[in-house]
């Protein structure tokens, strides 16, 4: 492998790997192998390819970026310092230290130019998919033959980690099924991780792979070699298919004593290393210190204004010839819900309210779904290969299909994407579609499967994005398939997860109002819905408001009747469960109030006044949910009951595993005893 003589290209290079020893040496802390071994192909992609502006980061048709192997994450402070944005060197200095702007990992919304939130391995490359099929979509959706104005790349580096998780495998499948052929994916073949030498333990062929998902790939380009490197770039951006550009490295490049090694991936060079890696690579400028001649080379200001210009004045003339278009677009790019959100809403709401159906609240949702896509046009759905269960398509839907399918390169628009067995890669692709913007995307599967997309669900709570992730089947409700997909735990787990709302509602009246507080929030939320039917529960206008609390006063105690009182709180499927115990609990003199809990996340932000009016002091309470028992005790304190499941479910018909498990009337009735007595 050898390295042009070309002098420019050579110092910007060093200038990386210098940026990066300096501010993992003084961190103490870091992984500097992998940015001082994509150096040169950092240098062809943001000096040759990547249109971008610091100046304005958030740019509708800007190039995105993604560095998947997010552990390298100083090779893209070091990028974005040296092109021009909002990054001094003194978050450099910083690295790694509380409250800087330069993390251990890229945070989305932490450090300017950051697209997404990447360090668990393979999530970024599958947020890139996302991204990629958000830029197709609204490419097909809004550009016209006379006029573009969606056009840009997705441009991925990742790394041998990257590509072994499951979840490369998931979303560079579905990838190249859609023909994303703006996606290109720059892989640093240095066969180096943590442990070592990586064919110890990973033998893949790598380009065999990815061919069979449908991708182009560019084989054994020198990643030392700017020239190399760029004409691979270009040979990408003619293709009709996402590329795979397998660049081979060596990781450390540049450390005399380090480089090629495991040792150079995650661990502080030394300070003798650092020394004898400055004099073998000519650089002699103190720490920290980048000469004026390279900050010129590598500044990307001017070119970034001027290319947001030329787009500009094309999006004028865009708005001129269709301004319908123009505003929407405008409208979906800024994250704004149409003017008449509010009223529609308050229509579908009602609506459902009118119909006072007993029906499962997944068909509950569907019907939702029918009146939300005809008020929000970016609306954009999928499930995970169980549409017909999940119920997340609609009337008027489109699947999204490829290009080829129809004879044309062009991706066939659609607003629903059928995923395949697919829930880590759709989720983390839907991470990556909210992140673009223009849609505001939502994908289902079973309860049950959330585990399989743990990950995802996670990241969207880091990074806030809007992502609406369906869930139904949502307990032993599931019946006759048995406790491998009968939820327990699931329900509960998610409410661990910080910034993560979760709706578990118990009609569909509460099923609408879940999808529009979901649809206005600026954060992900898990939609929990039942396979059974769920009985209608009549309510007052005031009532219905008090849905959006999170948890409300369903039904309330009978101050005419001198009794002791109860709070019953429930969720889902068993607040039908606890308003059929209020009669007979009355019998035996005990009077009792029902709280429907839909979200207990959003109950929990809820100010003091709520709380005290809802679950009020000193009366006893009984909470009762279908799944573990250990999470309510917040609510009941260790003195309350608590009715569910602390054990795997069973293989019978629903009717038959409530009545096994206890979820009964004689049930609630028994624990109300115990916790009065």
């Amino acid at each position: 492998m050898t390295t042009p003589p070309n002098t420019q290209t050579t110092m910007m290079a060093n200038a990386i790997r210098a940026l990066t020893m300096d501010a993992v040496q003084q961190a103490n802390s870091g992984h500097p192998g992998m940015p001082m071994g994509m150096a040169e192909i950092a240098v062809a992609l943001w000096t040759r390819h990547l249109r971008h502006n610091p100046a304005n980061p958030n740019w509708a048709d800007r190039d995105r970026f993604v560095l998947s192997n997010g552990h390298g994450s100083i090779l893209l402070y070091a990028l974005l310092h040296l092109s021009g944005y909002d990054l001094p060197i003194d978050e450099l200095k910083r690295f790694r230290q509380l409250n800087s702007r330069t993390p251990g990992h890229p945070e989305a919304g932490i450090t300017s130019g950051v697209e997404t939130t990447t360090g668990p391995l393979g999530q970024g490359l599958a947020n890139a998919v996302g991204m990629a099929l958000a830029e197709a979509l609204l490419a097909a959706e809004f550009n016209q033959p006379d006029a573009k104005i969606v056009d840009h790349y997705t441009y991925v580096f990742v790394g041998d980690g990257c590509l072994m998780e499951g979840v490369s495998h998931e979303a560079c499948s579905l990838a190249g099924t859609l023909g994303l052929s703006k996606l290109i994916v720059l892989y640093d073949d240095n066969g180096i991780s943590i442990d070592g030498d990586v064919k110890h333990w990973c033998v893949d062929d790598t380009p065999k792979r990815f061919e069979a998902y449908g991708w182009n790939v560019i084989r054994a380009v020198d990643g030392h070699n700017v020239d190399a490197v760029d004409a691979a770039i270009r040979a990408a951006k003619k293709l009709n298919k996402p590329t795979l550009i397998c660049c081979h490295t060596i990781i450390g490049r540049g450390a005399p004593n380090k480089a090629g090694s495991h040792n150079v991936h995650g661990s502080p060079l030394g300070e003798s290393e650092v020394a004898v890696t400055r004099a073998a690579i000519g650089w002699n400028a103190e720490p920290f210190m980048i000469p004026q001649n390279i900050y010129t080379l590598w500044d990307a200001k001017k070119t970034g204004i001027r290319a947001e210009h030329e787009w500009s004045e094309d999006f004028t003339v865009y708005r001129e010839k269709y301004p319908r278009q123009a505003a929407e677009f405008k409208r979906r790019i800024a994250g704004q819900l149409p003017a008449h959100w509010v009223d529609s809403a308050h229509r579908l709401i009602s609506a459902a309210n009118n119909r006072a159906e007993t029906v499962a609240s997944r068909q509950a949702s569907q019907q939702t779904i029918e009146e939300l896509a005809a008020a929000l046009p970016e609306l954009l759905g999928g499930s995970a290969d169980l549409t017909s269960s999940n119920l997340t398509n609609w009337k008027a839907s489109n699947p999204v299909r490829a290009g080829r399918e129809i004879g044309s390169q062009a991706l066939q628009w659609g607003n629903y994407i059928n995923y395949g067995v697919r829930e880590f890669g759709m989720s983390a692709a839907l991470n990556g579609i909210a992140l673009h913007g223009g849609y505001l995307p939502f994908g289902g599967t079973f309860l049950t499967f959330s585990d399989y997309s743990r990950n995802a669900l996670r990241m969207a709570a880091l990074m806030k994005t809007r992502s609406i992730f369906v869930f139904t089947h949502d307990s032993i409700g599931l019946g006759e398939d048995g406790p491998t997909h009968q939820s327990i735990e699931q329900v509960s787990s998610l409410r661990l997860i910080p910034d993560m709302d979760v709706w578990r509602p118990a009609d569909s009246v509460e099923t609408a109002v879940a999808w529009t507080q979901a649809i206005e929030r600026y954060g992900p939320s898990s939609l929990i819905f039942s396979r059974q039917k769920l009985a209608f529960s009549s309510r007052t206008d005031a009532q219905i408001a008090d849905i959006a609390r999170g948890g409300y006063v369903l039904c309330d105690w009978n101050n005419d009747i001198p009794a002791r009182k109860v709070i019953l709180i429930a969720t889902g499927s068993e607040v039908e469960l606890a308003l059929n115990a209020i009669k007979p609990l009355s019998h035996i003199g005990v009077n009792a109030r029902v709280i429907s809990m839909p979200s207990t996340t959003v109950f929990d932000r809820q100010n003091a006044e709520w709380y005290e009016f809802v679950l009020p002091r000193g009366v006893p309470r009984v909470a009762i949910e279908a799944g573990v028992t250990a999470f309510w005790y917040k609510y009941v304190g260790i003195e309350g009951g608590i009715i569910g499941i602390d054990t795997f479910g069973e293989s019978a018909p629903a009717s038959v595993l409530f009545k096994y498990f206890g979820l009964t009337v004689d049930n609630v009735i028994k624990t109300v005893k115990l916790v009065l007595d």
